[in-house]
């Protein structure tokens, strides 16, 4: 692992990397890409033509390099000037208003505080006293006051390092005037002494900022970029100038794509069969709320800050029990009237560059972030709770949308994906896996058919339709950097972006899709607006394609008739078969012949014709390495624990992440992951290369790779069983139930379906997952709560993986 920013290293390693059949050239490629080195030659640098010569870099750029002959040697003589210059930026004051807070002022606003409660009227009005009863008392205890800001490039300083740095440049100019070898000794002992205040200070502080941080991957990932990045900034200018013509930009863009639509949509055939809407049960009032149930939502939310809020979340949540029964009555009026507030329809958005690589003059390269009022969101948030109680009450959910919905996940879906892939492969069928791109979904769906669908699909009527008919009516959204704003711009269309309701609503606009798609008999999953389409088939009926063509076919013409864009260009196909298999049907698959690609990325894990996953175990390894050569830059910075902490967070995610569906992957690709955790354990404690590595792991407390893979399949198997888990994951284990009444019936055990192959179908969900639940010992499979479940399966594996060390 690379221990320094920049790295070069150059010379003749004798290695033919010119020629990738060679398996010497292939595994040192390999190496080269898991620490992330980028080649700076790839040209001939040997007379017979090979590549021998190798310049490899991190952190450095190499843009000229020139091979010339060389009369003393049989190797050419390599020209190179690496760029090693840069000046970081300057740091700038400015000054901003804004309110001043302390220990005292919550105490103040409550005694304070008294805006009396206006019956028999609307939200709005009962919104716009309570906004300006709360200023006026903020105005009062808490004024807008100018403040200077600045940049603290070092803000762990206090008083005694910085006394200790006077003292120290006090003997410094003694020494300097006298030359003496006391006063030069005086002032190393000063200088020593300087040092070792700063690092613990510096220790102590993102040591504390990390722990008080640890459940905020946001912030953790800012406090390692700003240790282990130089900092950058955009040169984007701060003017109202600018944000107009990013409100014109991002509005512009949404109405190109409607109108490319209409014109798709004029185009297309003038009837296409639409699924009949299913019965349904009526949605007409809302529950009230308690005083209870706002108050649980109140402080679970999280405390993101908008400039629309009249105070800082924080300090709302502090002077809750003040204003709790004017918030409780504003929010039981909008339900029971069936209106939202016009200061919750508004949004903030702020344009954020997607790379800092990227050029920050181009509006493409930016992304808009979209803010809400915090008490928008609450309203939200009560409104999403009654309306997903109704959907899963009367199972008006797609069963296979994975999206936004409880005790689902990105993993959840693509086991049940590949699972399904892995025992088509032991059948020796033929799969194709076809993952559909949506350009801007979440904001070009129409209002008015998301309404109808709302009425008709999910039965929503009364006061309940009218509040979605108002809270999607007169939507509006400004652009804001830095202290500048545009001004309004409306929205005809699309549902909020950052909002609690807009995932599911998108997820109600989508519910005929599954249907147009069961016609063909295709087998299909949903991930918000990310769909996934896979057909399995016997290498002889190729016939089978049609009905993906014409499913495609369909597909186009429903979203073309709801105001959705699929990108084509952007589709990704992928075959799994052998290679004679795959050249024979991708001929067939009409318009998504040229979108056939070896692997491709779904959901994060990148997926190839082989389903060994060999390539997404590269890419992991490659950016773990990554990762940990930042983090070695900021050891000093962090305590022992703090260190272990951030590794979690930034690498023990990774090799977590889908982990489930590592169940296909070979000795090798686990040994693989087994180095990064062997890496991250010896950085967290010091261990060198030489020693072995098995009892660090055990006295970290940490379960080997393989061991890890296993602990995830079986915490998704007893969710399963213990309906924690989505349905179409229950539903590939099976309990084992005898032909006779045997003591085997009580002992929790799974039927293990039989593959036909052996080979990948042992490496499915529904067969692995129950070849290690039956392994399990009997108290362990009947526990009866997933928190004991999870501590006895800990305890089982570790025992099992280190029993050499902690005894059986």
């Amino acid at each position: 692992m690379p221990t320094h920013d920049k790295v070069i290293i150059a010379g003749d390693f004798n290695i033919h990397v010119c020629c990738p059949d060679n398996l010497l050239a292939r595994e040192f490629l390999n190496i080269i890409d898991s620490f992330n080195l980028d080649r700076a030659i790839t040209g001939s640098t040997h007379i017979k033509g090979h590549t021998l010569d190798i310049i490899l870099t991190c952190g450095i750029s190499v843009p000229n390099v020139s091979c010339m002959d060389f009369i003393m040697s049989d190797h050419k003589c390599i020209l190179f000037s690496p760029e090693l210059n840069g000046n970081p930026p300057e740091s700038k004051a400015n000054f901003m208003y804004s309110r001043v807070f302390n220990s005292s002022t919550a105490a103040n606003f409550g005694n304070i505080f008294s805006a009396p409660l206006v019956l028999n009227s609307d939200a709005n009005s009962i919104l716009s006293n309570f906004n300006s009863a709360t200023a006026r008392i903020l105005d009062q205890i808490a004024p807008f006051r100018l403040r200077k800001v600045q940049n603290k490039n070092m803000p762990w300083m206090t008083d005694s390092i910085r006394n200790s740095k006077r003292i120290c440049r006090r003997a410094e100019r003694k020494w300097k005037a006298s030359k003496s070898s006391v006063d030069l000794e005086t002032l190393k002992n000063h200088m020593n002494n300087f040092n070792r205040q700063m690092k613990k200070a510096r220790s102590d502080y993102f040591s504390q900022l990390i722990n008080t941080n640890r459940n905020n991957p946001r912030v953790l990932f800012k406090v390692i970029n700003q240790l282990s990045e130089a900092p950058h900034t955009s040169n984007l200018p701060t003017s109202p100038v600018i944000c107009e013509q990013f409100a014109n930009h991002f509005i512009n863009k949404i109405s190109n794509i409607r109108s490319q639509i209409s014109i798709t949509k004029s185009l297309s055939p003038p009837f296409l069969p639409t699924p009949p809407a299913r019965p349904t049960v009526i949605f007409e009032d809302f529950q009230e709320i308690s005083p209870n149930t706002l108050s649980e939502i109140v402080y679970k939310m999280k405390p993101c800050h908008c400039s629309l809020d009249i105070m800082p979340v924080r300090f709302f949540k502090e002077i809750y029990g003040s204003v709790s029964s004017h918030i409780l009555f504003l929010m039981n009026t909008s339900l029971s009237t069936g209106t939202v507030p016009d200061d919750f329809k508004a949004a903030m958005i702020q344009p954020l560059l997607k790379k800092p690589s990227l050029d920050p003059s181009c509006f493409e390269h930016y992304r808009p972030i979209s803010k809400l009022p915090f008490l928008a969101k609450i309203l939200e948030k009560l409104v999403a709770e009654q309306v997903i109680s109704f959907l899963n009450k009367n199972k008006l959910f797609e069963t296979l949308q994975s999206g936004f919905k409880a005790n689902h996940s990105t993993e959840t879906a693509l086991l049940r994906v590949m699972n399904d892939l892995l025992m088509a492969a032991d059948s020796g069928k033929i799969s194709i896996l076809v993952l559909l791109d949506l350009s801007a979904a979440f904001d070009t769906v129409d209002h008015s058919i998301l309404l109808q669908r709302l009425k008709s699909w999910v039965g929503f009527s009364g006061t309940v339709f009218n509040w979605f008919y108002s809270y999607l009516s007169d939507r509006f959204f400004n652009v804001f950097i830095g202290n500048s704003c545009s001004s309004k711009v409306k929205m005809t269309c699309g549902v909020p972006q950052g909002s609690v309701l807009g995932p599911l609503l998108f997820s109600i606009y989508m519910l005929p899709l599954g249907e147009i798609i069961r016609q063909h008999n295709l087998n299909f999953h949903f991930y918000a607006d990310d769909t996934q389409l896979y057909l399995s088939f016997k290498p002889g009926d190729l016939g089978l394609l049609n009905n993906l063509n014409s499913c495609i076919a369909d597909i186009k013409t429903w979203m073309a008739q709801n105001f959705l864009q699929l990108n084509m260009d952007k589709t990704d196909v992928i075959i799994f078969g052998s290679v004679e298999a795959r050249h024979g049907v991708a001929s067939k698959l009409e318009s998504l012949s040229n979108n056939v690609s070896s692997s491709c990325r779904n959901l994060g894990v990148i997926f190839d014709t082989d389903l060994n996953l060999e390539t997404h175990v590269k890419s992991v390894v490659k950016s773990c390495f990554w990762q940990l050569h930042r983090l070695y830059r900021i050891t000093p910075f962090l305590s022992k624990k703090s260190l272990e902490m951030v590794i979690h967070a930034f690498i023990f995610s990774r090799l977590d992440y889908c982990n489930a569906l590592y169940t296909c992957l070979s000795q090798q690709s686990v040994y693989q992951l087994q180095l990064v955790q062997n890496a991250a354990a010896r950085l967290i404690t010091g261990t060198r290369m030489r020693d072995h590595i098995t009892p660090v792991l055990a006295s970290l407390h940490w379960l080997p790779v393989s061991f890890r893979i296993d602990f995830k399949i079986l915490l998704i198997a007893f969710k399963a069983l213990c309906g924690l888990a989505p349905k179409y994951i229950a539903d590939l284990l099976t309990p084992y139930v005898p032909g006779r009444n045997l003591r085997s019936l009580a002992k929790g055990l799974l039927t293990i379906p039989q593959s036909r192959l052996k080979t990948r179908g042992d490496r499915a969900f529904a067969v692995r997952a129950p070849t290690l639940w039956n392994s399990l010992p009997e108290e362990i499979r009947l526990a009866g709560s997933l928190p004991v479940f999870k501590s006895l399966l800990k305890t089982y594996l570790f025992r099992c993986a280190f029993n050499d060390f902690i005894g059986s």
